[in-house]
């Protein structure tokens, strides 16, 4: 068979996985095992991959999956913890006051803060967080959920301390290191250095966005929800906007050009929310006339949901802030001891290594985990712990957080199994007896003849659409970084450019993402109303793909044509 229509198939169970959860609204939970079947029964029939290699990279996947799953634990731990522990009540009441101006509360809420929780935790609990917080403070429930879901896009790629690239490019350890061995891996010494780079690359293509997107989300709000329903509203806050996305963008560029893949988001949201809350309480570039919704009697029927803004509780304090935010302090400085090369903490929680070599017999399929480095273990669960005795919790409150964290991994674990499981098998299948590319290298031929030198422009929208069809920017990754690898090397365009346009594309798509736009509705009371979501969703969506498409342009034919 041609390549062309080896892609073809080998596209059709991506395909179908997005049919069954965004058309026929199929929970990832059902439709990614069905995707995995119809990945493993293609491996043999057309790879001519025996059942037990299918097996073999089905297990090394489940393996990999458990990896991320022990990180999703932590992270979802650490906000049950918080949240019994009443610091969460306690920080959420620390927002209350700063300012009464809603496009304000939109950039220290959904913005600043929201980069916060996700470059600490992750998996889409910013907007779960930040969304019921809006709606506390007065927002209408559509506008708090959209709002959030949009803005919960920059700090993606560097999520839950690097995740998705740390993990999400495991596929392209073996290329890598077979393109160094072979002298054709245009500059790149090791696999750590490309993520490292994969990771400036994308903290570059998202800062021109941290400034283009805080701007239109505000706007982007006064238009739907205004009372006069003005773009021009929302420039109102212009000073503070750029304020505000200055200080979140100059420790997270720096960060990632300096410390790596792990603390953009995290440093970038932490430093720029106390200076953004700082300015706000002194009345530093706050707009002149304080913008409102309006009386709730004139809001549109599709705004509100089950849970009314009038029957929210008011916030109070159990503890104070620092006592409130020691926790994320910890983590944030476990994660820098832990990550350094120059302290020995490092090698003391990488020391613990183990291994699973030739699963099944099988030579190419492996596993590796490394414990106490994950995240999910230190700082997240470890943290959690600490933090009953230093909130002095009672046995009560420790179990409910537990047991609330231990059932909500019930969907997560069979999603991310056998859709990680579905990505085993597609890099698994260039070991074939037939001697054809693997999966994503056929789908990569095929795009790239097609797109030819605009796929720069396109790269993103790949990301985009694997988060759409997953729910996650880390599997996205998992699921197409060795296809955008591919397209590259087909197209002599430089590989971290590319796979960070993948990276970027992936934290894009979270504006879209079924499996986010359900949890954040549903913490805001609404109920029916994704499909209005992602159809205002995408109008930022596309923005932002075209924008980084267009630097993707340029940084590879224009600006550095001659340096990779």
């Amino acid at each position: 068979m041609s390549i062309g229509v080896l892609a073809l198939i080998a596209f059709v169970p991506i395909v179908l996985a997005l049919i069954l959860m965004s058309g026929m609204r199929w929970p990832a939970t059902k439709a990614m095992p069905l995707a995995w079947l119809v990945t493993a029964i293609f491996g043999m029939v057309f790879w001519k991959m025996d059942i037990g290699f299918v097996l073999a990279s089905t297990l090394s996947g489940f393996g990999t999956a458990f990896n991320v799953l022990i990180i999703v634990f932590g992270a979802i731990i650490i906000l049950y913890t918080l949240r019994d522990s009443g610091a969460m009540e306690t920080i959420n009441c620390g927002f209350h006051g700063i300012s009464r101006d809603r496009r304000i509360q939109v950039l220290i809420i959904a913005f600043v803060f929201a980069a916060f929780i996700e470059g600490a935790a992750g998996f889409g609990t910013p907007a779960a967080i930040a969304a019921p917080l809006l709606l506390s403070l007065g927002f209408p429930a559509l506008a708090a959920a959209m709002v959030c879901l949009i803005l919960n896009s920059m700090p993606v790629t560097f999520g839950a301390v690097g995740t998705p690239i740390l993990l999400g490019l495991t596929p392209l350890k073996t290329v890598l290191t077979e393109a160094i061995a072979s002298g054709t891996s245009m500059n790149v010494a090791s696999v750590e250095q490309f993520m490292f780079l994969v990771g400036k690359w994308s903290a570059t293509f998202h800062l021109v966005m941290i400034y283009i997107l805080p701007l239109f989300t505000i706007c982007f709000m006064t238009r739907f929800f205004g009372q006069n329903k003005k773009w021009s509203e929302g420039f109102g806050a212009l000073k503070f906007s750029l304020f505000a996305s200055t200080a979140f963008g100059v420790p997270y560029i720096i960060t990632a050009y300096v410390f790596g893949v792990e603390f953009p988001s995290l440093l970038g949201g932490l430093i720029g929310l106390g200076i953004v809350v700082s300015a706000a309480k002194k009345g530093l570039f706050l707009p002149k006339d304080v913008w409102d919704f309006g009386p709730q009697s004139n809001w549109e029927a599709e705004w509100t949901g089950e849970i009314s803004s009038e029957d929210n509780c008011e916030y109070k304090a159990h503890m104070s802030q620092f006592m409130a935010w020691l926790p994320y302090i910890l983590i944030g400085v476990l994660l820098v001891l832990t990550r350094l090369n120059t302290l020995p903490f490092k090698g003391w929680v990488t020391s613990l290594s183990l291994t699973w070599s030739h699963i099944l017999g099988y030579d190419t399929v492996s596993y590796n985990i490394k414990p106490l480095y994950l995240p999910g273990t230190i700082p997240f669960t470890l943290v959690a712990i600490l933090t009953i005795f230093l909130h002095r919790m009672k046995p009560e409150k420790v179990k409910a957080a537990w047991g609330d964290s231990i059932k909500r991994m019930k969907n997560p674990t069979i999603a991310l199994l056998f859709s990680v499981a579905l990505v085993a098998i597609f890099r698994q299948s260039a070991n074939n007896s037939i001697g054809i590319p693997s999966m994503p290298l056929c789908m990569a031929q095929a795009v790239a003849g097609i797109a030819g030198s605009t796929w720069p422009m396109f790269a993103s929208f790949v990301g985009a659409l694997g988060s759409f069809i997953t729910g996650s920017n880390t599997v996205s990754d998992l699921l197409f970084a060795e296809f955008q690898y591919g397209v590259a090397s087909n197209l002599g365009l430089p590989h971290q450019i590319v796979v960070a346009l993948q990276a970027v594309g992936g934290a894009m798509g979270n504006m879209v993402c079924i499996h986010n736009i359900v949890a954040a509705s549903a913490t805001v009371g609404l109920v029916g109303m994704e499909g209005v979501i992602i159809r205002r969703n995408a109008i930022p969506l596309v923005l932002y793909g075209l924008v980084v498409g267009i630097m993707g342009l340029i940084f590879c034919y224009v600006l550095f044509p001659g340096i990779f």
